[in-house]
């Protein structure tokens, strides 16, 4: 028996809401994390496999990308998904701004491999490149975080 969309949302939307916030400014992230549960609502029932994290990463990669695209707020709502988000716990906002500061490459696979904890083959799939560049767009991401975040507490 497939389980209940609604414990789906509660077991992984904290990770979609990094990976959206990762990618996108609050106020969209926000937007593509209520699109990828809906995308994920209508589609559950053809879902097929047991990686589900990794399936809700990729639909919200797409989202964010599509919140890029469309440079507009776009409101929806459906029965069954939240508004929006429950905000992390302790997060350090300046993390969100020195990630919006890495180039998109290097943004994109720190915000999959280390907040979202998918594999860099997984990385390489959602993102169109290799498992070897991912690792190292994530580890060049990792060490200008690390410049960025000292910058800022100087």
């Amino acid at each position: 028996m497939r389980e209940p969309f609604e414990r789906i949302v509660a077991a992984h939307g904290e990770v979609v809401w990094r990976v959206c916030r990762g990618l996108l400014p609050e106020h969209d992230a926000e937007d593509a994390w209520s699109e990828t549960f809906l995308a994920a609502l209508r589609a559950w029932d053809r879902f097929e496999g047991d990686r589900v994290r990794g399936w809700l990463v990729t639909i919200a990669h797409r989202k964010a990308l599509d919140v890029l695209r469309a440079g507009v707020r776009v409101v929806t709502t459906e029965e069954g998904v939240p508004d929006s988000p429950a905000p992390p716990a302790g997060r350090d906002l300046d993390l969100w701004a020195a990630l919006a500061r890495l180039p998109e490459g290097q943004r994109t696979a720190v915000v999959h491999h280390h907040i979202a904890g998918l594999p860099f083959a997984e990385v390489a799939t959602v993102t169109g490149t290799t498992p070897a560049a991912a690792r190292k767009a994530a580890s060049d991401g990792v060490r200008r975080l690390r410049t960025l975040l000292v910058l800022e507490d100087a």
